[in-house]
C-alpha cells in the first residue's frame, strides 16, 4: 500500500471510531493545538500561555523537509483543536495529511500565509517536477516575517477561544516587542563583519531570507529542501565559488549531514584554497533541545549570528536590556 492510501486509511479509522474534529475552549479548558514545527511549537507555547496545550510533532534537530508523519501524529492531529503548520511545502510530506484533515472540517493554518498574501515570500525555485517556480520555506529566518506569523497565531487562537483573545492579543504585542529587539540586534551585529566577507556558505539553500534581511551574500550546496542530494558538478561549482570569492569559512548545519560540506572543505583544500567550518553548526530547518537557549526562536537566530561572528572573528554586540533569553556565557566565551 503506497503512503497516500495508508494515510487515508488511517484518517478513515480515526473517523470511525469518532477521533478527533475539537471544539473551542469552554471556559478553563486548555486549547489543543498541533504544531508541527519547533518554530512553531515555540511560538504558539509564548502565545498561549496556560490556555493552550502546544503538541510538537517535530523535535530539535529533525529536517522537516524529509520528516514522515506517524500514526501516532495523525491520531493527534485529528483530535486536536486546530493544526499549525509553517507551510510553503517545508513539511514536504505532510501535504496529503492536511489536505485529508480539511476533508474532515479540521483547521489547518498555515503560518507563512499572511508572509506570502503581504508579498515578502522569495520566490522562483523548482523543488521538483511538480512544485515548479515556488516560495523558499524559510521565511522565518527575518525576524519580521515571524512578527507576522506571530499575529497570524494569535488571531487564530482567539477565533478558537474568544474568551481569552485578549491574552492572545497582549502576549502577542509583548512577544512582538521582543523581536524588534532581537531585529536590531542582529543588524548591527551582523554589519560587524567588514561588507566584502559578508557571503555565508551553508549545506543548504535555507538562508535566502536571513541574508536578505542582514545584508549578506548567501550560497548553499544543497537547493531549498534537503531532498535534493548535492553531486560531484554541484561541490565543484561550491569549490570555485568559495576560491574566486576567497571565502574563509563555511557553515555545516544542525539537521543536515555535515559529510557534503566536509567534502567541498577537502576539495577546496585540494586545489591550495584552505577554507574553516564555523566553530558550531548553524540552525536552519529545527531549532535546538528543549531548555536550551538555541531551543528558542529568539535563541536559535541570535546563536546562529554569534556562531557566525565568531568564525569570522568579529565582535558581538551588547546584548539588548530585557530581551530573553540571554545568551549563556559558554556561548559567548566559545570563540575559537
Amino acid at each position: 500500500m503506497n503512503t497516500s492510501r495508508a494515510l487515508r486509511l488511517f484518517l478513515f479509522i480515526i473517523a470511525a471510531l469518532g477521533w478527533g474534529g475539537g471544539v473551542a475552549a469552554q471556559d478553563d479548558d486548555q486549547l489543543t493545538i498541533v504544531a508541527t514545527t519547533t518554530q512553531v511549537h515555540d511560538a504558539l507555547t509564548i502565545l498561549g500561555g496556560d490556555y493552550v496545550d502546544v503538541i510538537p510533532l517535530m523535535g530539535a534537530g529533525v529536517d522537516p523537509h524529509l520528516y514522515q508523519p506517524t500514526e501516532s501524529d495523525i491520531a493527534a492531529m485529528s483530535s486536536a483543536d486546530a493544526v499549525f503548520y509553517s507551510g510553503l511545502h517545508l513539511e514536504g510530506q505532510f501535504d496529503e495529511v492536511f489536505q485529508a484533515l480539511g476533508e474532515r472540517s479540521i483547521r489547518t493554518v498555515a503560518v507563512s500565509d499572511p508572509v506570502k498574501q503581504a508579498g515578502f515570500t522569495i520566490g522562483g525555485f523548482n523543488l521538483s517536477e511538480e512544485l515548479t517556480n515556488v516560495d523558499d520555506p524559510h521565511f522565518w529566518f527575518d525576524p519580521r516575517n515571524w512578527q507576522m506569523s506571530v499575529m497570524l497565531m494569535a488571531e487564530e487562537l482567539a477565533a478558537l477561544d474568544p474568551d481569552h483573545a485578549d491574552e492572545y492579543a497582549a502576549n502577542a504585542e509583548a512577544y512582538n516587542e521582543q523581536l524588534d529587539l532581537l531585529f536590531e540586534w542582529a543588524t548591527e551585529a551582523m554589519a560587524q563583519v567588514p561588507e566584502d566577507q559578508r557571503v555565508l556558505v551553508t549545506s543548504h539553500d535555507a538562508f535566502n531570507y536571513f541574508g536578505q534581511a542582514f545584508g549578506w551574500t548567501v550560497r548553499g550546496l544543497q537547493g531549498l529542501s534537503t531532498q535534493d542530494e548535492a553531486g560531484v558538478a554541484d561541490v565543484q561549482e561550491l569549490v570555485t565559488f568559495v576560491i574566486e570569492r576567497d571565502i574563509p569559512v563555511m557553515f555545516i548545519e544542525s539537521s543536515v549531514p555535515p559529510n557534503a560540506i566536509e567534502a567541498v572543505q577537502e576539495a577546496a583544500e585540494a586545489r591550495g584554497h584552505d577554507i574553516g567550518i564555523g566553530v558550531r553548526e548553524l540552525y536552519s530547518d529545527a531549532m535546538g533541545a528543549d531548555g536550551s537557549f538555541g531551543g528558542t526562536y529568539i535563541g536559535m537566530l541570535a546563536q546562529n549570528v554569534i556562531t557566525i561572528l565568531q568564525s569570522f572573528g568579529a565582535d558581538i554586540p551588547e546584548w539588548p536590556e530585557g530581551l530573553e533569553p540571554v545568551p549563556p556565557v559558554e556561548l559567548l566565551e566559545m570563540a575559537e
